[in-house]
């Protein structure tokens, strides 16, 4: 109970720091691919279904983790679970490093997933050592740095990977998080476990990860191979059995995982399907554009390398980084509706418009730019005011399953958006047709616009 007392009265700012170079390191590691996937492509022989599996193979197993990780932040303390992810990443970033072929790849990518279960255990220390109130604040820098950390592995990717190979941008962050782990190990004071008497509720566990993890791989593997109606149906039927055992076992277990009460509170409800809207249109965006920058410039792309699709893809993961700490602040002061309503307005606008103009590279840098900032904002805002919404004890798990949404609506655009492409490739050059991405662009703008529609019924929902 002292500790409880103690712990945040002890943190310093060496310790913040120490947190936020893991963020950072984290977010270099985890943005490396994005633009180096038409490079990725031609190394490895594959086509843009496979190249988004590259990409979504991290996404699959932070998917799974986040929840559990914030679990277990919960009940034994955040410090010493995030210590263990940073040691599975060190060691996936690693194996990626090494990769001799796809495969071995994605199971680097696979243990690096585990990344992502690190933002809700910093939620769990922050929470810990501040006040609600500076809470929603320290929220949206963290999630900056993590971003940030993606603004320099965007801009690193193409240099390292053109001047040493593409396995060089893997084993450099890698060593990185490894070295920001040890300092949280020695600078980062213990957190007291909330429900340090609690059992964990391993069916729980169980039951949601087999759920979390067979939609993402049926997404993955229905949208790169197009399987026959029977087994797509056989995949779906699987996930609801699952997900219907998971809610049975909940309902029933003594200390459950997750308090479904919580989830049907409508803060939590609404703001789990505006993220997963808002990170859907975003995530097929995150995709398009590298591909568009690599079709030769012949045609009606620009023929960029690795090295140019990082610097043109760097303004939007600058303001991605500005966003996620501006959206901690704009939740504070205006509300989360009004943040997402804002950026949900100017993303639609933005790939309309784009769907109509992309000729010019300054376009899309300015498209990539503008939708990074509304939708960096938008979720920053619902989860800063979701982390604070919930009771403390349920920090970790609420917060990861919003991270887990965030993860599964950026999976799913992405797959959506690489569906789009291979339907559009040419039979002979294997390249898209540019009415391809015209008409990814205008369903990206499309499946944005949806969040003004939930919005607005949520909005009916509580008035009545």
């Amino acid at each position: 109970m002292s500790q409880a007392v103690v712990s945040p009265v002890r943190i310093g700012r060496l310790s913040i720091a120490a947190l936020g170079v893991l963020a950072l390191a984290l977010g270099t590691l985890q943005s490396v691919v994005e633009p180096a996937l038409p490079l990725l492509q031609g190394e490895l022989g594959v086509g843009p279904g496979e190249g988004a599996l590259v990409a979504n193979a991290l996404l699959v197993t932070g998917a799974v983790t986040a929840p559990v990780a914030g679990k277990l932040g919960d009940r034994y303390g955040g410090k010493r679970v995030l210590v263990c992810l940073a040691a599975l990443v060190s060691a996936g970033g690693l194996l990626a490093g090494l990769a001799p072929n796809l495969p071995v790849l994605l199971l680097g990518q696979v243990l690096q997933g585990v990344m992502v279960g690190a933002l809700p255990l910093s939620f769990v220390l922050v929470r810990t050592h501040l006040p609600a109130g500076e809470s929603q604040v320290a929220i949206g820098v963290v999630v900056a740095l993590f971003t940030g950390g993606g603004m320099v592995g965007t801009a690193v990717a193409g240099p390292i990977a053109e001047g040493l190979s593409w396995h060089w941008m893997f084993t450099l962050p890698t060593v990185a998080v490894a070295a920001a782990a040890l300092a949280v190990t020695r600078l980062m004071p213990h957190d007291p476990p909330v429900r340090p008497d609690d059992r964990i509720d391993w069916p729980g566990v169980v039951l949601l990860s087999g759920t979390l993890l067979t939609f993402m791989v049926g997404l993955v593997t229905v949208t790169d191979s197009g399987l026959p109606p029977l087994a797509t149906g056989a995949l779906a039927v699987a996930v609801a059995a699952l997900a219907t055992g998971w809610v049975v076992v909940e309902r029933r277990s003594a200390a459950p995982m997750v308090d479904l009460r919580m989830l049907a509170k409508p803060a939590m409800r609404d703001a789990f399907a505006l993220t997963f809207v808002i990170t859907a249109s975003f995530g097929m965006v995150a995709f398009l554009l590298p591909q568009l920058f690599a079709v030769p410039a012949d045609g009606y792309g620009f023929g960029a390398d690795t090295t140019d699709i990082g610097l043109f893809l760097l303004p939007g993961a600058i303001a991605g980084a500005v966003s996620d700490s501006v959206g901690g602040l704009a939740a504070r002061r205006f509300g989360p509706r009004a943040v997402v309503v804002a950026g949900t307005v100017v993303t639609a606008a933005t790939l309309i418009a784009l769907a109509s103009v992309h000729t010019a590279a300054w376009q899309l840098v300015l498209a990539k730019a503008l939708t990074a900032f509304a939708a960096g904002a938008g979720t920053t805002a619902l989860l800063a005011g979701t982390a604070t919404a919930v009771e403390a004890k349920d920090t970790g798990i609420a917060t990861g399953l919003l991270v887990v949404t965030r993860v599964i609506g950026v999976a799913l655009g992405a797959q959506a958006g690489a569906a789009i492409l291979d339907a559009g490739a040419d039979p002979v050059t294997g390249l898209a047709a540019e009415s391809a991405f015209v008409t990814g662009f205008a369903v990206a703008g499309l499946v944005a616009a949806l969040s003004l529609l939930v919005v607005r019924i949520t909005r009916k929902e509580v008035q009545a």
